[in-house]
C-alpha cells in the first residue's frame, strides 16, 4: 500500500534513465523512452523519479513517453537535493528549497499534484542545520495546498524516521536496502511496527558499485538462481519481495530485457530452503560509503 491505494510491489526507478552520474541526457533516449512504455504495457504503476535527476532529464522522459498519464498510475518522486553546473550532489533542505523542488517537479512532470514526495535526508550532507520539524512542516504545508497527496522521507536512521513518524503522516522510508546490504534492517523493522511502505531503492546493490555483478559472484546466489533457472538479480529481488510484504520495489534500468527481467523477478517462489539458504550471504557493507549519490 501506499496511502490507502495498493500499487504492485515491483515498479521502477527512473534515475538511470539520465546520463552518466546521473547527470545530463540519456546515451540513447529513444532506448529510455522504450523503457518507460514498456513498463507501463506491463503493469508498473509506479514510478520512481526526481526533478533533480539530470536534472529535469528522468521527468522529461516521464513526461514524453507517459503523459496523458494512465489512470492508476502513481508517480513518486523526491526532494532535499540539487545539483550545481557540474552535476555535484548538493543540499536543497530549506523550507523554501523544498517548496521549490516540489514545484519543479509538478512542472517538470506536468502534473498539479504528486502522489508521494520523499523528503531525502542523508548525514554529512554539509547543509544547513534546518530541523526535521521545518522540512516536514513544509511538505505538510504543500500537502493541505493540494500540490502532493503523501509525504515520505529518505535515507533516514531509524532515529529519524521515528521522529518523522511523531511530526506528520508518513506513508512510505526509502532507504538503501538489499541482500548485499542489510544495514537498515532496524528501519525495516519500524515499518513492520508502524505498517507502512519500505521501499529499498539499490535493491540489486548499488549501481554504482556493480551491484548486480556481486550477486552474480556470490556462491549462495548463484546457487539458488541456477535451481529456479533465475538470474542472480531475480533471486536477489524475490528474496526482499519475501522479506516483508510491506516491501515495494524500483529497480532501475535503462534497457527493455532488463526491466522485463526484473519484473519476472514476481513470479519467483522461494522455498523455505532458498530462503535459509540466502541468509548465509555474506553481505557487503553499505553500497553507499564513498559514493556521491542518489536514488
Amino acid at each position: 500500500m501506499l496511502g490507502d491505494r495498493p500499487v504492485r510491489r515491483i515498479g521502477f526507478g527512473a534515475m538511470q534513465l539520465a546520463g552518466p552520474g546521473v547527470f545530463g541526457p540519456p546515451r540513447d533516449r529513444d532506448a529510455a523512452l522504450a523503457v518507460l512504455r514498456r513498463a507501463v504495457e506491463l503493469g508498473v504503476d509506479h514510478i520512481d523519479t526526481s526533478q533533480y535527476y539530470g536534472p529535469d532529464v528522468t521527468n522529461d522522459l516521464i513526461r514524453e513517453a507517459l503523459h496523458p498519464y494512465p489512470d492508476g498510475l502513481r508517480l513518486v518522486t523526491k526532494v532535499g537535493a540539487r545539483r550545481d553546473d557540474q552535476g555535484a550532489w548538493l543540499p536543497a533542505l530549506r523550507p523554501e528549497e523544498l517548496r521549490a523542488g516540489v514545484e519543479a517537479n509538478l512542472r517538470s512532470l506536468g502534473v498539479e499534484r504528486m502522489d508521494l514526495v520523499n523528503l531525502r535526508l542523508l548525514e554529512g550532507d554539509g547543509g544547513p542545520d534546518v530541523p526535521l520539524a521545518e522540512q516536514l512542516g513544509a511538505l505538510e504545508d504543500l500537502r493541505r495546498e493540494g500540490k502532493l497527496e503523501l509525504i515520505g522521507i529518505s535515507s533516514v536512521s531509524r532515529a529519524q524516521a521515528e521522529e518523522a513518524l511523531e511530526l506528520v503522516d508518513i506513508a512510505g522510508v526509502q532507504n538503501g536496502y538489499s541482500i548485499l546490504d542489510r544495514t537498515s534492517e532496524d528501519v525495516l523493522e519500524l515499518t513492520r511496527e508502524r505498517d507502512i511502505a519500505f521501499v529499498p531503492f539499490f535493491p540489486l546493490g548499488s549501481a554504482f558499485t556493480g551491484g548486480p555483478a556481486k550477486l552474480a559472484a556470490d556462491p549462495i546466489i548463484a546457487r539458488v538462481a541456477a535451481k529456479h533457472d533465475a538470474t542472480p538479480s531475480q533471486i536477489a529481488l524475490a528474496w526482499l519481495l519475501h522479506r516483508d510484504e510491506r516491501i515495494l520495489l524500483i529497480p532501475g534500468t535503462t534497457s527493455v530485457a532488463h526491466l522485463e527481467e526484473n519484473l519476472a523477478a514476481a513470479g519467483v517462489n522461494l522455498d523455505a530452503d532458498d530462503v535459509a539458504d540466502l541468509e548465509g550471504v555474506t553481505p557487503v557493507g553499505n553500497p553507499l560509503e564513498g559514493v556521491s549519490h542518489d536514488a
